[in-house]
């Protein structure tokens, strides 16, 4: 099942079900950490409106945390020239960085002028959960989605830690919507791809990642409680723009796609401000 939020034409925040070209609201007062948190056992739907008229919102809105990982790819870690970790790398990225599919990745050159795009398969945890072991870790997985881990490199590189440069405002687009975990499993064996103005600059697959799904979950939750709506960014393949001879920067008028087997597609455009 594909679960989005969406903004009504006064702001708030709804969320619905994805059917083919179609977005049912759902019979349900609040956004998807609400109807995470509650877990109804059933969701009434009101009438359909066009995908294409719908104003998609970023997919969580207000999580409690978002975790990215590093190096998680051995291919990606080659082309950075680091060592693989032996346990997950784990930075932060803060909320005001979330943006949704469609809405424009935007930046001043006087901040950064080396933007750069990292495809990534993002988890949504469901659930409260503190000191999971692996073989229970998929338990808390609600769904995945399609993610941006946005990166400003000049900001990042010259910090000599990453969150600065990862943080900027809507530096993680997150979407187009939520797919339950009933339909991807551990998020193994999936082909991700990103795409920057048509063409394929990183092309791998999930069953890549240095550490699983069930073993970020766990690692994670042994150090820290996880709450519904909490985002996991699970790390990039090689092909990114920083790393490439020469190197490959996002500018204005760009259009950034990342597309996940089984989950879709994440557009969003560039724009410099001035």
């Amino acid at each position: 099942m594909k679960f989005a939020q969406f903004y009504e034409d006064s702001g708030k925040v709804r969320v619905g079900i994805v059917a083919e070209d179609l977005l049912l609201p759902l019979d349900f007062e609040g956004d998807l950490v609400d109807f995470m948190s509650q877990a109804p056992e059933s969701y009434p739907f009101e009438q359909g409106i066009p995908l294409s008229e719908a104003r998609l919102a970023p997919v969580i809105t207000r999580p409690s945390k978002i975790i990215a990982l590093g190096l998680n790819y051995k291919d990606h870690a080659r082309e950075s020239k680091g060592e693989p970790p032996r346990e997950p790398l784990i930075f932060a990225k803060f909320s005001n960085s979330l943006t949704a599919h469609g809405s424009p990745i935007q930046w001043s050159t006087r901040l950064t002028q080396k933007v750069d795009f990292e495809a990534e398969l993002c988890v949504i945890i469901g659930k409260s959960v503190k000191d999971l072991d692996e073989n229970q870790a998929l338990e808390a997985v609600f769904g995945y989605t399609c993610a941006n881990d946005v990166s400003a490199r000049d900001l990042q590189f010259g910090d000599g830690q990453w969150v600065r440069g990862k943080s900027l405002d809507t530096f993680c687009p997150a979407g187009p919507w939520v797919v339950t975990r009933d339909e991807l499993g551990d998020g193994s064996g999936l082909a991700i791809r990103c795409r920057l103005n048509g063409e394929l600059m990183q092309d791998s697959n999930t069953s890549q990642m240095i550490f699983s799904v069930p073993k970020i979950v766990s690692f994670l939750s042994r150090h820290f409680s996880l709450f519904p709506g909490d985002i996991i960014l699970t790390g990039t393949p090689s092909g990114v723009g920083a790393f490439r001879q020469p190197p490959v920067y996002l500018k204005d008028g760009d259009v950034v796609e990342v597309e996940i087997h089984g989950i879709g597609t994440l557009t969003n455009p560039c724009k410099v401000l001035t």
